[in-house]
């Protein structure tokens, strides 16, 4: 009996590759909700005794999580053998330190939440900084697809000369992965925060570059200042247009049309945009496949 797929949110087109690469069946679902603000969903697909994937990126988590739980809950009631949850952009994992008495560590709660809901859970790239997996807080198995691979492919076939740069320290792990897979220089740089929108970045040592197309790599792009900031640098350095590429591209506010103003963007297709050119289906479906056999084997 074939996969069931199911995308309670807006991501049609990455839904539409997982269900050919998995052979899957798009589960029918019912979603609206009432005058108060409360969801109603209903699913229309008999799925007793079926594997159940869920596909939500939880980009804007707290719009998503409610919806995602009560399908998780009413697919295991409706005699599921499985539910495993695709999420390529992972959230609240930034927040992995008390840094002020009284903070949440959130990270912490939301892995416990979506741990009790589901069998297994597919991401890619999350904010790993302070932990080194998510085994350390998540309790189900799990697949990290990494982006690097296919930045690196996209940067062989649409760059020329490239220098990667990395804007801070917490991006070198992405930076360097990137650069040596494909067999460029990289730079990482130096970032002082004073707030979410005061950031300051030192000045990059671009002797070795001055021929190269600068390629800014970073796993999450956000408000844009420390983008925007590094892009200063360059462009004072009288280097080329550079590139920018991120693994999440979430663009807050006026983030995306600033930065494009000085820069091209190109973002994989963890969160629907479009700057979406580096496809992440392929790995994805292969981490589930993989975790179904575990799942058989256990």
């Amino acid at each position: 009996m074939s996969i069931l797929l199911f995308n309670p949110d807006s991501d049609p087109a990455l839904a539409s590759q997982l269900a050919r690469l998995l052979d899957a069946q798009a589960g029918v679902l019912e979603q609206r909700r009432f005058p108060d603000g409360e969801s109603y969903l209903r699913v229309h697909t008999e799925c007793k005794g079926r594997r159940c994937v869920i596909l939500c990126n939880l980009f804007h988590p707290d719009e998503r999580l409610l919806r995602l739980l009560f399908l998780a809950d009413t697919l295991r009631e409706m005699g599921a053998s499985e539910v495993g949850l695709v999420t390529p952009y992972l959230a609240y994992m930034r927040q992995d330190k008390r840094f002020k008495p009284g903070e949440c560590v959130s990270s912490r709660p939301f892995a416990r939440l979506l741990s009790e809901a589901f069998d297994y859970l597919v991401t890619v790239d999350p904010h790993l900084h302070r932990y080194h997996s998510l085994d350390e807080i998540y309790t189900i198995p799990s697949r990290v697809v990494q982006a690097a691979p296919l930045i690196a492919h996209w940067i062989g076939q649409h760059i020329r000369d490239p220098l990667l740069i990395g804007p801070d320290s917490e991006s070198e792990q992405w930076v360097s992965h990137v650069a040596g897979l494909a067999g460029v220089p990289f730079q990482i740089l130096q970032k002082e925060r004073r707030g979410d929108y005061d950031v300051s970045i030192s000045l990059p040592d671009l002797e070795q570059g001055q021929q190269c197309t600068p390629v800014l790599v970073d796993d999450i792009i956000s408000s844009g200042r420390t983008m925007l900031e590094t892009l200063s640098h360059l462009q004072s350095a009288g280097l080329p247009r550079a590139t920018i590429i991120g693994v999440h591209g979430i663009f807050a506010g006026d983030a995306y049309t600033r930065l494009t103003q000085i820069a091209d963007v190109v973002t994989t297709a963890c969160i629907p945009h479009l700057s979406n050119q580096i496809d992440i289906a392929p790995p994805i479906a292969e981490a589930v496949r993989e975790l179904m056999q575990q799942r058989d084997t256990d």
